[in-house]
């Protein structure tokens, strides 16, 4: 195997550079309460990273990664996990595939549906929630873990939508916090607005698909930016700043022979870096764990 796309038997959103073997860097050893910021965003990445895995190998990955449990939703092409330990419960939405004709197609459709919340999505995101939500909701109807959910590119979006949809449900649960990898833009300026719930945004540089839909469409991002600069390091940087940061990443990128635009928005690049801060933080081991898929 020489990628991850030879698991998952479709085009994911995975560098061909990524280990033949997909190494577990997270091990969770209590409630996700008792970690850190850093440590929080690295597993959720690591476990959106799992989501694009079939069942099998995506077991395999959760359990070295602490969960006991976990379970497969997909209904018309959308899919979800849940990771389940016995303190937290993490939905995990799949992310774009390129050979899944209903994943481009939600890609594509940009125009604005009225959300169930208040103010509008992206029709084709909502949709993709659309088919799942009926599965997720009867998964949650009795859950007492602490709830959480992550995912990314389509399934950032989608995570955020769900996540908005359980203030509206019977579900006993109200989400945690959301974790989101090259997200798109999910829903107007009321939309976001409305959504009250904790969103961290992982922004990788020049990931492309962070910056889609347009804004003169209407829409806008939720939650708290996190932006990884031209040398994948975490930083806060005004608007402006991350302007020449972008050119500069773009640069580096061609010197390098790649179009960062698309390789910034791999999953296991996110991974790699979140996980470089996360050591220099003390929020994980230097070493990842022995276990691999």
């Amino acid at each position: 195997m020489n990628s991850l796309q030879d698991k998952t038997g479709t085009n994911t959103p995975i560098s061909q550079q990524a280990a033949s073997e997909l190494t577990i860097r997270s091990r969770l050893d209590g409630p996700i309460e008792r970690l850190g910021l850093l440590g929080r965003s690295l597993l959720f990445a690591e476990l959106s990273m799992i989501a694009y895995l079939r069942q099998g190998e995506a077991g395999k990955a959760a359990w070295t990664a602490g969960f006991g449990d976990i379970r497969y939703y997909e209904r018309d092409g959308s899919q979800a996990y849940s990771f389940i330990s016995e303190t937290d419960h993490v939905i995990a939405c799949r992310g774009t595939e390129p050979n899944e004709w209903n994943d481009i197609r939600a890609d594509l459709d940009a125009t604005t549906a009225v959300a169930e919340t208040l103010g509008r999505v992206h029709r084709g995101f909502k949709r993709e929630v659309d088919d799942l939500w009926p599965l997720l909701q009867e998964a949650l109807a009795d859950n007492r873990r602490t709830l959480w959910f992550t995912g990314h590119s389509l399934g950032g979006a989608m995570a955020t939508i769900c996540a908005g949809r359980c203030l509206l449900s019977h579900i006993p649960s109200t989400p945690r916090q959301v974790y989101t990898y090259g997200s798109p833009r999910v829903g107007n300026k009321r939309y976001v607005n409305y959504t009250k719930i904790d969103y961290i945004r992982w922004v990788n540089n020049n990931d492309i698909v962070t910056r889609v839909p347009p804004l003169w469409m209407g829409y806008r991002h939720v939650g708290r930016l996190m932006y990884l600069n031209a040398h994948g390091k975490l930083r806060k940087l005004t608007p402006l700043q991350r302007g020449k940061d972008r050119w500069r990443g773009f640069v580096k990128g061609l010197r390098e022979g790649r179009i960062d635009y698309f390789t910034d928005h791999f999953i296991d690049n996110y991974v790699a870096c979140i996980h470089r801060e996360a050591i220099l933080a003390g929020e994980a081991p230097a070493r990842p764990s022995d276990s691999a898929v």
